[in-house]
């Protein structure tokens, strides 16, 4: 068999505009992504407090179960990557990844919708108030119905991406805003001849985008000629189970750090909770904050995964290594950017949310001012871990990240925050020293393993 031919390997200005022309769209995709969850509350605050309440809670298991479950399917990426850097076009390999991808979409959707079906009991369970309780899980028995179309959408748009095409993930996204706010103006409130449902309607509005989604992919996949010469569902009802359990292999990982890491922010809210209403709504309003930035090197580890999976699957040592570095440059530059917006404007970004000028704020102004001050020192950490996790997705080496991940988050971070936050003075400004010392950490030992990468092996592709 004549073996194939690759292309030479980019140089590093090359490589750093390959790098910039798949994250940017990618980090824009996940931005906008945010802006579709803050429409869902734009629209639901109108109808009261508690209706406010009930979805926050029902979303808070949704989102983790959802996030969690689009990762581990999401390890189709470098998969796909490092199929297309072996042999070029790849159609079968490729096709058949897609098949068991969508496969695996299927059977996680059904164990997580029930996930989400205990929300009533696990909510009861937690001591929420009764009529909150009854409230979200109405709201989560239908919410729960987006969960499959959603984890397909994510599916598809690692497809997009991977294949040279991440711009159809900006769009779709956006788009995707404009029929979730239709939906949620005519369901909720009864507009456009919909039955005003109030929050039942809410829900329903989010199945209708996450269908829309799939489809704008779908149509998307259909016109591309690139993307549609794959034909990623013939012979669809085909197994492979080899690429079947290797995408379980390297997402289950992913899916484990996700639950981790979400995990160690719910209970700083728990932890600030317990100290004051004050203190929860700074950590709050930072929090989200910090959540913006994080998106753009969550897509630069995003693109990372696939430039490095690309020189992988293509055995090109110097390829990954210039992929992997330019996009942990890329990352962290930016979240130096974020880090000088907290240190020296924190109240132009606290402005997005709240009135820093209004008397009646100055006090949570205060306090969140000097959680942003230590997130400024951990923008930095952030950026590295994200970007040099996505870089080992890359080298499809996920299980130590993940070990990596529990023990940065839970031992100096939790542990840290717990003991600082409730044990000293310091309070709130202790949990956000005890979250930053866990990024730090967890930078620190990603990145020592992506330097040491040759000499543990991982840049072999089987």
């Amino acid at each position: 068999m004549r073996p194939v031919a690759h292309p030479p390997t980019p140089d590093w200005k090359v490589e750093t505009l390959e790098t910039f022309r798949l994250a940017g769209p990618l980090a824009l995709a996940n931005l906008l992504q945010m802006l579709t969850y803050a429409v869902d509350v734009i629209f639901i605050a109108r109808l009261g407090g508690e209706e406010l309440a009930a979805s926050a809670l029902a979303v808070s298991l949704y989102g983790l179960v959802l996030w969690s479950l689009q990762s581990l399917t999401g390890a189709v990426a470098p998969i796909i990557a490092a199929e297309l850097g072996a042999r070029g076009p790849a159609l079968r390999p490729v096709r058949r990844s897609m098949r068991m991808a969508l496969w695996l979409s299927a059977i996680v959707s059904v164990v997580g919708m029930g996930v989400c079906a205990l929300a009533g009991p696990l909510m009861r369970v937690t001591g929420q108030e009764p009529h909150i309780t009854a409230m979200a899980t109405t709201y989560m028995a239908i919410l729960l119905w987006s969960g499959p179309p959603m984890i397909v959408a994510g599916v598809l748009r690692n497809f997009v991406a991977t294949l040279g095409r991440p711009v159809f993930a900006t769009a779709i996204t956006a788009i995707g805003i404009g029929v979730n706010a239709l939906a949620n103006w005519a369901f909720i409130f009864g507009n456009l001849g919909a039955p005003a449902l109030g929050l039942e309607g809410a829900a329903i509005a989010t199945i209708i985008t996450s269908v829309a989604v799939v489809a704008m992919y779908a149509v998307a996949i259909r016109i591309d000629a690139r993307l549609h010469r794959y034909r990623i569902m013939g012979y669809f009802w085909r197994p492979d189970w080899p690429r079947f359990a290797a995408i379980l292999r390297i997402g289950t990982p992913i899916a484990i750090t996700v639950v981790a890491e979400a995990g160690v922010f719910g209970g700083a809210a728990f932890l600030m909770g317990r100290i004051g209403a004050l203190e929860l709504a700074a950590h709050t309003l930072a929090l989200n904050l910090a959540a913006f930035a994080f998106q753009v090197p969550f897509g630069v580890g995003q693109a990372a995964t696939i430039r490095v999976g690309y020189f992988f699957g293509a055995h090109d040592r110097q390829g990954m290594a210039r992929a992997g570095w330019a996009g942990i440059v890329m990352g962290t530059g930016f979240m130096a950017s974020t880090a000088l917006a907290m240190l020296f404007v924190p109240e132009v970004l606290l402005a997005l949310y709240i009135d820093p000028a209004d008397p009646a704020n100055a006090s949570l102004v205060t306090v969140a001012t000097g959680f942003l001050a230590i997130a400024a020192a951990f923008q930095l950490f952030d950026g590295v871990q994200a970007v040099a996790a996505g870089a080992l997705r890359g080298l499809q080496d996920t299980r130590v990240p993940m070990w990596i991940a529990i023990f940065s988050y839970w031992v100096p971070g939790f542990g840290l925050a717990a003991g600082l936050g409730l044990g000293t003075p310091l309070a709130g400004t202790g949990v956000w020293i005890g979250l930053a010392c866990g990024l730090v950490f967890a930078a620190g030992l990603l990145l020592h393993r992506w330097n040491a990468r040759e000499s543990l092996g991982l840049v072999s592709a089987p």
